[in-house]
């Protein structure tokens, strides 16, 4: 008997938050495996493409980098419009950038599709002793809205991969029970060790 094709989804994610919370680096971790110190600045948005496997299926992730600097505030609908998932990034060692990341939230809520996957990543959480935002309130946050949160290090590759991963199981999840959820695609009755993540929602 022949094996089963495996089969590939394509799915576009685009990342979101404020300029110098590691987009482009989380992105360059994931895809490249690599990590600059000093990264430039996005201008505009950048493109890059990458595959996770998930049981028997791959999903392709189009991921669009977007720029943090308000200047370039006005282009990002172009790329969260159509969006299967989102990824909010916040420096844990900034609370702006974390009062930033909820107007992202609010704004992809009010103007993208409901069905988004939408995941909240305090990156820098090697920075620990330089820590504004607590683990604590990002989940709490994460849970009221609908979002799964995780905690990243761009620079030592923590849970870098594991949001990607996360986020493709849940596509293929959320294939089969799209027609009938309303709002955000939640894992139900699982939890996975890295991943804070909430069955039904306040």
């Amino acid at each position: 008997m022949a094996a089963p094709v495996n089969k590939i989804r394509n799915a576009k994610l685009v990342l979101l938050g404020d300029v110098g919370t590691g987009k482009s680096s989380l992105v360059l971790r994931f895809v490249k495996g690599q990590f600059v110190e000093f990264q430039e600045s996005t201008i505009g948005a950048a493109f890059f493409s990458q595959t996770v496997a998930v049981n028997d299926e791959t999903v392709k992730f189009e991921i669009w980098d977007t720029a943090g600097q308000e200047r370039y505030h006005s282009l990002a609908p172009m790329y969260y419009r159509g969006a299967a998932a989102a990824i909010i990034v916040y420096d844990i060692t900034n609370m702006a950038t974390f009062t930033r990341a909820k107007k992202w939230v609010q704004e992809l809520q009010s103007q993208g599709n409901s069905s988004t996957i939408m995941a909240l990543a305090g990156n820098k959480s090697d920075l620990l002793e330089s820590r504004q935002v607590s683990s604590e309130e990002a989940e709490k946050y994460a849970k009221e809205n609908g979002l799964f949160f995780i905690e990243t290090s761009a620079k030592t590759a923590i849970n870098v991969n594991d949001i990607f991963y996360e986020i493709a199981k849940k596509l293929l999840e959320g294939q089969t029970v799209q027609q009938n959820t309303q709002g955000m695609l939640l894992t139900q009755g699982q939890a996975n060790r890295t991943v804070s993540t909430s069955s039904c929602c306040s």
